[in-house]
């Protein structure tokens, strides 16, 4: 029985939402089923399996491999007396969360940061420059520091991280209490002090 049709529905529900979203991701449809597969798989598989399991051809299944271990979303592993190459995901979700944030961060956020350092080095030239600049500053403060949480995060054991993440509604409760203590409210001026002379 070839193996496409030993894949469950519910896999085939898995892999096939996977192709559809991966161009939202900024990855095609073959990577992103390819990626999908190798998830919920119980075993690594090799290009082979993963040809005739997607019904793709061999050099689109290559082509996608080479792409999510440039991305770091796939194991390489070698079984003793088997020349092939077989591939695997990450078992961890916390360690491919990771990964992804990582590449992404490297790939979209590190230029923008860079961008944005730059322009406000420059010297505003006329009102509509030093609007702009504000702005940009608003811009790479608020993702300089979302990027400081996220080091911090990366520090902390997965287990620790969930917890973390399970308290979002409980440090909200903690916030509002301190503010309402200190007598201070969320204003947009609060986050935003740059903005008060606009």
């Amino acid at each position: 029985m070839p193996i496409s049709d030993q894949i469950p529905s519910l896999n085939r529900e898995f892999i096939a939402h996977f192709g559809e979203m991966g161009s939202k991701w900024g990855i095609n449809r073959t990577v992103g089923q390819i990626y999908a597969l190798l998830y919920v798989s119980p075993q690594a598989l090799n290009a082979d399996e993963i040809a005739e399991a997607l019904a793709f051809s061999r050099s689109n299944v290559s082509m996608g491999l080479k792409e999510l271990q440039a991305w770091r979303l796939v194991r390489l592993r070698h079984q003793a007396g088997d020349r092939r190459e077989y591939f695997e995901a990450p078992a961890d979700v916390w360690e491919i969360f990771r990964v992804l944030a990582e590449e992404r961060r490297r790939r979209e956020i590190e230029p923008t940061l860079s961008m944005l350092r730059t322009a406000l080095l420059e010297t505003p030239g006329n009102d509509a420059e030093r609007h702009a600049q504000n702005r940009m500053r608003d811009m790479h403060d608020l993702i300089d520091r979302l990027m400081t949480w996220f080091d911090d995060v990366q520090k902390l054991a997965p287990e620790t991280a969930m917890q973390l993440m399970g308290m979002g509604a409980t440090v909200t409760k903690v916030l509002e209490l301190k503010d309402r203590l200190t007598g201070r409210a969320h204003k947009a001026s609060d986050i935003n002090p740059s903005r008060h002379g606009e």
